[in-house]
């Protein structure tokens, strides 16, 4: 009976490992969306963008009729596109002396607005004096009273100080409105910076007014920029108390000004149009001026530490 041999190995010959061919998918990252996903997402996204520009698109393809009936067909714009709505607006109205007042107004209740704002929310913010949170409370009721039930009691006081048809009296007026809601703001701003910076300024030999103003503020840009742009389109965009207490049509700002083309039997839709385009420029200005602290002044000041 014959058994058989193993072969014979040659230890002279390597034994190599098999190597496994590498998979051609790649894992997912944590936090990495699919390609599905992703296709939605930006689709989403570019309809929404369309959706935001389409009204903006639309006013300006209106502008270009030199028709007042125009927004009734505009198909029939195409062939007749002009911008002799825009040099009418420019030449033959008070569009220079609407916007003389509406950046003095503006700009004035911008910088009045703030400052009383962020003076208050850090008086707030960092002091305990008797009745502080009462005081913020009797701020926050101030908003609750509707503009027709404030006009009246307004215009008597304006009068009474020989304000009215003035800069002063309706930047006066503005900021009641918007002081009260940046306070909060800055309030709210300010609880989120280290009370151990006003020590540090007090230890350096500060005083408060010291710290508030060379430490706080520059740390509170962002907060101060959302409050800067609140103010700015409140008081840009209010009409009842700018057409109540400006009586004379070269102090008209814009919003007033606007309602000019639209009376009782006519309405130039297409100098609106057009003179709608020319005053979103300073508020567009404005808005990219102040667009890197927005975001960040907008979220900071919900949380706390």
């Amino acid at each position: 009976m014959s058994t058989a041999t193993p072969p014979e190995i040659k230890a002279d010959r390597p034994v190599t490992p098999q190597v496994l061919a590498p998979s051609r998918l790649r894992p997912r990252r944590r936090g990495e969306n699919s390609l599905g996903t992703s296709l939605v997402s930006h689709a989403v996204l570019i309809v929404a963008s369309l959706i935001a520009l389409f009204p903006v698109a639309w006013l300006v393809f209106l502008s270009l009729g030199p028709d007042k009936d125009d927004y009734l067909h505009p198909g029939g714009i195409w062939g007749k596109m002009t911008f002799a709505n825009y040099t009418f607006v420019l030449q033959e109205t008070k569009f220079l002396d609407w916007l003389l007042t509406t950046m003095v107004v503006v700009l004035g209740t911008t910088l009045i607005g703030v400052v009383i704002s962020a003076t208050t929310g850090y008086a707030v913010s960092r002091m305990r004096f008797p009745g502080y949170r009462k005081f913020m409370w009797v701020l926050l009721v101030t908003q609750m009273f509707p503009v027709a039930v404030l006009m009246v009691p307004m215009y008597q006081i304006l009068s009474s100080l020989q304000l009215i048809d003035t800069y002063l009296g309706l930047i006066l007026v503005y900021c009641s409105t918007v002081v009260p809601y940046c306070a909060w703001l800055m309030k709210g701003y300010f609880d989120t910076i280290p009370f151990e910076i006003d020590e540090a300024g007090r230890v350096d030999g500060l005083s408060p007014f010291g710290t508030f103003t060379r430490l706080i503020l520059p740390l509170a840009r962002p907060g101060l920029a959302v409050a800067a742009f609140y103010t700015f389109l409140t008081a840009f965009g209010e009409v009842a108390f700018a057409s109540t207490f400006m009586l004379s049509d070269t102090k008209y700002t814009f919003a007033v000004g606007l309602q000019t083309f639209v009376s009782e039997h006519d309405a130039q839709r297409n100098l609106m149009a057009a003179t709608a385009v020319l005053i979103a420029i300073p508020a567009s200005a404005f808005f990219y001026l102040v667009q890197k602290n927005l975001v960040t002044g907008l979220t900071a000041g919900g949380t706390k530490g």
